[in-house]
């Protein structure tokens, strides 16, 4: 079984069903967005698909592969499993199980300003590792916040193909571009609709809800010496030594572009006495 649902179809470029600016602060790492976001998909999903989860199999969950630092997608699944452990306890079932797909390198380039083949092309000089074993007749829930052009989900099919992993899967995904008329860079204006500059993501950072996730991380590495001075003027010291340990765990202190920020976080740690 390969199925997929999504909540929100995009069919025009100028009228969704969901908030664009909910999404874009979602993206940059306000969890608030990704609990109601879960809780929306969950009870659409299980408004349409409640028959898959009649079954004996155990319940995996996972979320867009990544490295060391979890994808906006992540917290997204974080909070759809809590849903569904719900549900399944009222069902007198066992909870489901969360895992996931792991990679081995990371990128620089903006996925969002990318079309199907060099989405494709990109993510396929990547490595990734799946537990076969683990996953063998299991029902497989992958969680994703937006497809765009499928590369996601074609890269995942292509790993799941080559382990010749056995068990059923199902696609969930909060949002996805239904119109192939429109160009693929809508993505990056969902990302940016309400976190424009530095000052946004300052704000973003500045809420008891947020929590970094790759895109953030990402950002903030690659801002240029100006921006990246204001904002560590405007968060706390905790979030950047967070950042810096979090951009070691990626293998961010290996690629070039990331450098200078990467040595003003481990400077700033030296200067505190760590």
């Amino acid at each position: 079984m390969n199925k997929r649902y999504s909540l929100h179809p995009i069919h025009s470029a100028d009228e969704f069903t969901f908030s664009p600016a909910e999404y874009s602060y979602f993206k940059y790492g306000d969890k608030s967005y990704a609990e109601k976001f879960a809780k929306e998909l969950f009870n659409g999903f299980i408004a349409e698909h409640a028959e898959l989860l009649n079954t004996e199999k155990e319940i995996v969950v996972l979320p867009s592969p990544y490295m060391a630092i979890p994808t906006a997608s992540n917290f997204l699944c974080f909070f759809f499993k809590k849903h569904l452990d719900l549900y399944l306890f009222q069902k007198g079932r066992r909870s489901s199980i969360i895992s996931k797909i792991n990679r081995n390198h990371t990128y620089i380039t903006d996925y969002g300003n990318l079309n199907f083949e060099d989405r494709k092309n990109l993510i396929a000089n990547d490595t990734y590792y799946i537990d076969k074993d683990f996953l063998r007749e299991k029902l497989c829930i992958f969680i994703d916040d937006i497809k765009i052009t499928g590369s996601h989900e074609f890269t995942v099919n292509r790993i799941l193909n080559e382990y010749e992993v056995e068990a059923d899967f199902m696609f969930l995904y909060y949002a996805e571009l239904m119109n192939f008329d429109l160009d693929p860079k809508i993505e990056n204006f969902f990302n940016y609709y309400a976190v424009k500059n530095i000052k946004h993501v300052a704000e973003v950072m500045a809420k008891p809800s947020f929590e970094f996730n790759t895109r953030i991380v990402k950002y903030i590495l690659g801002l240029d010496s100006s921006n990246f001075d204001y904002l560590t003027s405007k968060v706390k010291k905790e979030q950047m030594d967070l950042l810096l340990e979090l951009a070691i765990s990626n293998n961010y202190h290996l690629i070039k572009e990331y450098e200078n920020n990467i040595n003003t976080l481990t400077q700033t740690e030296l200067y505190y006495g760590y």
